[in-house]
């Protein structure tokens, strides 16, 4: 990117809060502002490119976990709401969706007679495995006005924030 950015939603909002209320150092609303901005138009851009595979957001994100889980593609719901940090009333009714549509199948789990395991059907799999190149794409479209340097720093940045805000999972 050469030059310096144009004026952007959140150089207004500063604008205003500056003038409003000139005692007060907004920088952390900027970059906050700025995170919540792009996520939100991001978003959007991510929904468009789900959609070419009749599939939300969510739907996309229970596949990919389960083909991201490694052959035989199956993972108990519990584990599955737990990656999707989602409750298990909202797994449930999710799954009986995807299960509708053909792309998953719940199975009884040989180790508990009492619970289920959920696993990618062959149509499931095959969704997933399309919809994940062309989610890449996007992204990559997404993030092709950055050079591979800021990238790189954004990235690592993002990081640094990510290692502060979410709990360790080590």
């Amino acid at each position: 990117m050469n030059g310096s950015p144009s004026k952007d939603a959140v150089d207004t909002i500063l604008a205003q809060w500056g003038r409003e209320r000139p005692d007060l150092d907004l920088a952390p609303m900027g970059v906050i502002g700025r995170l919540k901005r792009c996520s939100a138009l991001m978003q959007r851009e991510l929904d468009t490119a789900f959609s070419a595979f009749d599939m939300s957001r969510w739907e996309f994100d229970v596949l990919a976990t389960l083909r991201r889980a490694g052959a035989p593609y199956c993972l108990s719901p519990t584990a599955l709401f737990a990656s999707l940090m989602i409750t298990s009333g909202t797994m449930t009714h999710r799954l009986q969706g995807l299960e509708a549509r053909g792309w998953i199948a719940r199975l009884p789990d040989p180790k508990d007679a009492r619970s289920k395991l959920v696993e990618l059907t062959p149509d499931g799999l095959a969704l997933i495995d399309r919809a994940v190149e062309a989610h890449l794409e996007n992204e990559r479209r997404i993030l092709a006005p950055l050079d591979a340097e800021s990238l790189d720093a954004l990235d690592a940045q993002l990081a640094r924030l990510l290692a502060v805000l979410e709990p360790s999972t080590d």
